[in-house]
């Protein structure tokens, strides 16, 4: 599967990939965007199972990137990795078309609750 990693921290992303790999999800085609912008560009591109974004970001913040996605028609499961776990960031991100936020600290059993049901594991959390 394709899993396409949306954050403007190069860190960002290193730290979405440790988590994922200790979750058990370490099988996944795994490609990098550096903002909403380039994410449009990667999802048209390569046709992602699942999108993981960061919410602040220039050029193109991670909810108006998951806003832009579906009013284009692509609807890749999207989930939200941030700092921002506020109820109305929870809300706005789920009446914008997002399955899930994943707040910092990022840990292998949040990806597993998560992420399992979109990427498929027999890990246990």
């Amino acid at each position: 599967m394709k899993i396409l990693i949306v954050d403007d921290s190069k860190v960002g992303r290193m730290l979405v990939i440790r988590a994922l790999s200790a979750a058990g999800f370490v099988d996944h085609e795994l490609e990098h965007a550096s903002n909403g912008v380039e994410g449009l560009a990667a999802v048209k591109r390569i046709h992602p199972d699942l999108v993981l974004s960061d919410l602040n970001m220039p050029q193109m913040d991670g909810m108006e990137f998951l806003r832009t996605l579906r009013r284009r028609g692509d609807a890749p499961p999207f989930v939200f990795v941030t700092s921002e776990g506020t109820e109305q960031t929870y809300e706005e991100a789920m009446a914008a078309g997002a399955e899930g936020l994943i707040v910092k600290p990022y840990t292998p059993v949040r990806f597993q609750a998560m992420l399992g049901r979109f990427l498929g594991t027999d890990v246990a959390i």
